[in-house]
């Protein structure tokens, strides 16, 4: 028989029991919970997830039952019930709520269909279709007409810059409109006409005075009290975290913009006198005359996609391969007049140049590691073979386990004395898009993708860098940046918005067969998860501990990967074929060991 202090801990549990049961301030959405540690959750934002409570008691009422017994737990001896009819009933995980109660979605992929029994293709399209709606729902409207996507539209999470629009983050927006059937393109010229615009403006941070060519980062309307009529906001890095302009916004722009004159063919728009000055501002700030020795771009930390501390300044590929990409559309949309013609020899020699320093000294894989790992140093002259005097013993540990017989890849970043090895995805999908890399170079990417499954795709596809900074590294490199601690963020997170990359590159090396398997992955979650900017974990497991939900370039992202998918022929949009004009680099053997 139990006694009289067993009978009174199980009173006490099925009254407090009860009390969690019937009180919705103990049902809260995860996002909350997770606000509340941090001391900044408010109280009215909290979810309603009464009717899954009601399941979970039913599922659970064989369990608690077995608990009524002599008082005696045969599991772990705990006290159990006490024989009198009161049990303690046992509280759901908020991990099984429904998420997405307060949304109202437009389909439900996530209950299974009828009865249950849906197929996959009926789940991929009802993913689709949800996918589609939240896009609509995040369009800036600027005097009646559509200039833009919000970043996110997490009512749970705090605003901070997620109400603006991104350069880069509508590019998968702006294609998803572009292939989609029929095409929407207002959106997209809007997007474009207004963007230029700003390039335009007087950029200023304290009483420094930017160049004529920076594009914004990103901008976004506001309700001016002085002219009581909306007004335009953007930000050209003197708002953003590191005071750090965007490099690759005016990159993005004229690949957009060659996108745009893909899909319509129409030349109106990229002829316009606005439009040319803007592709000639943007290309003579980038092929300005400098002290450089090499023909890639020198960048600070955080200039792109990566836009906090992560170890990149210098020439990262990101920059590098998205210049590449952006030379070549600007080549085929620039007009001969104003000053065009001379701009266009310009940029046929920095292209040259380009691939030549891009394929000879950012590519790795298996031999080329071994040479590097017997290189000589402190080779003085034009015929040194080790032209950075790169280390060898400043080569990480990782690499050598990471580097299969079969694949290879394009390096995070090289400058002298410095090779940075970490792996890029943006970087090296752009690098196949562009015909930056050879074909060979193209294939071999694939391989390290499949050899690295596990690694670079995992649970959530896809990592945007490998691998992650950890320890002393990660404190000395980011700054002890506590949003880029290990396997998340930028530090090794994983980014659904990146199948569109993924996708595109596979479909043009002929391996669509790794997208579709990419793709299939993340629909097991990204719509139960409520499209997360971000997963965090090594095989990107979990949900993104700082990430906002509904973010609008996951949705995009894998909207872009789905309809070029099912037509291959929406690739065209985003890739170029390879140019036989350009002079091929000749790989010279190594001697510099032996």
């Amino acid at each position: 028989p139990a006694t009289a202090d067993e009978k009174s801990f199980s009173e006490d549990a099925a009254t407090k029991s009860s009390s969690l049961q019937t009180d919705p301030v103990h049902e809260k959405h995860p996002s909350t919970l997770d606000k509340e540690r941090e001391g900044s959750a408010e109280p009215d934002k909290i979810a309603d997830s009464s009717t899954v409570i009601a399941d979970e008691r039913e599922d659970t009422a064989t369990m608690t039952d077995k608990t009524q017994n002599s008082g005696e737990n045969k599991n772990d001896g705990a006290p159990s019930g006490s024989g009198n009819g009161k049990t303690t009933a046992l509280k759901p995980s908020p991990s099984v709520t429904n998420l997405d109660q307060k949304f109202e979605p437009v389909v439900s992929p996530r209950n299974g269909g009828l009865n249950g029994q849906q197929t996959s293709s009926e789940t991929a399209s009802a993913i689709v279709d949800e996918a589609w709606e939240r896009l609509k729902k995040s369009y800036l409207y600027f005097k009646g007409k559509p200039v833009g996507t919000l970043a996110s539209l997490d009512p749970y999470a705090e605003t901070l810059n997620y109400n603006q629009v991104f350069v880069r983050d509508f590019v998968p927006t702006g294609l998803a409109c572009l292939m989609k059937s029929p095409p929407e393109t207002e959106i997209v010229k809007n997007f474009l006409l207004k963007t230029v615009d700003f390039q335009g403006w007087e950029k200023k941070i304290d009483k420094f005075t930017l160049a004529e060519g920076v594009m914004p980062a990103s901008f976004k309307v506001h309700y001016d009290t002085v002219r009581q009529r909306d007004a335009f906001f953007a930000d050209f890095g003197g708002s953003a975290i590191g005071r750090v302009a965007s490099v690759d916004s005016g990159f993005w722009w004229i690949i957009l913009l060659r996108s745009y004159t893909k899909c319509t063919r129409d030349l109106t728009l990229s002829e316009l006198p606005a439009v040319q000055k803007g592709m000639r501002l943007i290309l003579n700030l980038c092929l300005s005359d400098g002290f450089d020795t090499f023909p890639t771009l020198l960048c600070a930390d955080g200039c792109s996609m990566i836009d906090r501390r992560m170890g990149i300044y210098g020439y990262p590929i990101e920059i590098q391969a998205l210049f590449f990409f952006a030379l070549r559309c600007a080549k085929e949309m620039l007009k001969p007049e104003g000053g065009g013609k001379e701009l266009i020899e310009r940029i046929d020699k920095r292209i040259t140049a380009l691939i030549f320093h891009i394929q000879s000294y950012y590519w790795l894989d298996f031999t080329q590691l071994n040479n590097i790992y017997r290189y000589r140093t402190e080779e003085y002259s034009h015929t040194a073979v080790n032209k950075f005097n790169v280390i060898p013993d400043s080569i990480p540990e990782w690499v050598f386990k990471f580097m299969p017989l079969r694949g290879g890849y394009v390096i995070g970043n090289v400058s002298p004395a410095r090779m940075d090895f970490r792996w890029f995805l943006v970087g090296n999908c752009i690098a196949i898009l562009s015909c930056l890399a050879t074909p060979a170079q193209a294939t071999a990417i694939m391989d390290l993708i499949e050899e690295r499954w596990a690694d670079l795709i995992g649970e959530m596809p896809l990592k945007i860098c490998y691998p992650a900074l950890e320890g002393d590294e990660w404190s000395n490199v980011t700054g002890c940046d506590p949003k880029n601690t290990r396997w998340s963020y930028h530090n090794g997170g994983s980014w659904p918005v990146l199948l569109w990359l993924l996708t595109a590159a596979c479909i043009k090396t002929g391996r669509p067969q790794i997208a579709k398997k990419a793709i299939e992955q993340a629909e097991k979650r990204i719509c139960n998860d409520g499209w997360p900017e971000y997963y965090d974990g090594k095989t990107g497991r979990y949900v993104g501990k700082r990430a906002r939900k509904y973010q609008t370039m996951s949705m995009a992202g894998y909207l872009v990967a789905k309809t070029m998918i099912e037509n291959p022929s929406n690739l065209l949009m985003i890739s170029l074929e390879e140019d036989k004009k350009i002079a091929k680099p000749t790989l010279v053997r190594s001697t510099s060991f032996g």
